[in-house]
C-alpha cells in the first residue's frame, strides 16, 4: 500500500519525489551511503550543505538547515505514510541508507527496508538513522537541535495533512521526544515552534507553517479587584 501510494506521488510530480517509490534499490555510482554524511571531517556534509547554502545564496548555517528539511522530510514521508496507511512502517537503517542529489533535492532509497509497527518503531529509526546527522549538522554549522528535529516533526505533520489523514499529533506525542512539543494545531492546519530558517533568506515568503505566522495566545485577562 505504501509504495503504490509513493508512485503515485511520483507519477503526480512527474517524477520528482526525494525517495524512491519501492524504497530499495542496488545502488549504483550514482548512489551514496548515506553513513558517510556523519563521519569526521564531514566533507561530503560540508558539501552538501554548501551547495545549498549557493543556491539560495545564504549563510552556510541556514544552507545546513535547508538541507536538513529536505533529507529529513524525505526520509521520515515513509514511515508517517506507512503508520497512517496501514500501521507498517518501514525502517531504513543507517548504514542500509543511500541519497543521490537530485530535482527533489536529495532521493533516498536503502539496499534493505524492514517492517515494524507503531510510534516507537519511528522513535527509535530516528534515533538510530537520524540523529547522527543532526548532531553532525549542530557540531558544524551551529545549528540548533531543536530547529532540526522541528523539521523532523513537520516532516510527520505534513504528509498527513497532505497526503494521507492521520492523527499526526497523537503520533507525535507517541514518538516523544525528539519531535512532540515541536508542532501545534492550529484551526484545519498547523504551525512550527521552530524556524526552519527559510525565512531567513531575503525576498521570500514564510512557509505556511512558519512559527512567525503562528497566532499569538492572549494573555489571560486578570481579575479585576471587588471594589
Amino acid at each position: 500500500m505504501l509504495t503504490e501510494t509513493l508512485q503515485r506521488m511520483a507519477d503526480a510530480r512527474g517524477g520528482v519525489i526525494g525517495v524512491e517509490p519501492g524504497l530499495v534499490i542496488e545502488p549504483d555510482a550514482s548512489w551514496t551511503p548515506v553513513a558517510e554524511l556523519p563521519r569526521q571531517p564531514y566533507t561530503l556534509l560540508k558539501e552538501l550543505m554548501d551547495e545549498t547554502a549557493g543556491r539560495w545564496n545564504a549563510p552556510r548555517h541556514v544552507g545546513a538547515a535547508l538541507f536538513w528539511k529536505t533529507y529529513g522530510y524525505w526520509h521520515t514521508l515513509p514511515m508517517a505514510l506507512g503508520w497512517a496507511l496501514d500501521g507498517r512502517v518501514p525502517i531504513m537503517r543507517l548504514a542500509e541508507t543511500y541519497f543521490k542529489v537530485s530535482d527533489a533535492g536529495v532521493t533516498i532509497a536503502a539496499t534493505r527496508v524492514s517492517w515494524a509497527s507503531g510510534a516507537r518503531a519511528i522513535g527509535d529509526a530516528l534515533e538510530e538513522s537520524q540523529r547522527p546527522l543532526v548532531e553532525a549538522i549542530n557540531a558544524l554549522a551551529k545549528v540548533g537541535e531543536r530547529t532540526l528535529w522541528g523539521s523532523t516533526a513537520e516532516a510527520i505533520a505534513h504528509p498527513l495533512t497532505s497526503i494521507v489523514p492521520g492523527d499526526y499529533m497523537r503520533l507525535l506525542k507517541e514518538i516523544g521526544r525528539p519531535v512532540d512539543g515541536l508542532i501545534e494545531p492550529v484551526g484545519d492546519g498547523y504551525f512550527r515552534r521552530t524556524c526552519c530558517l527559510w525565512i531567513t533568506l531575503p525576498d521570500v515568503e514564510p512557509c505556511g507553517s512558519c512559527c512567525v505566522l503562528r497566532p499569538q495566545r492572549r494573555p489571560a485577562a486578570s481579575a479585576r479587584p471587588r471594589s
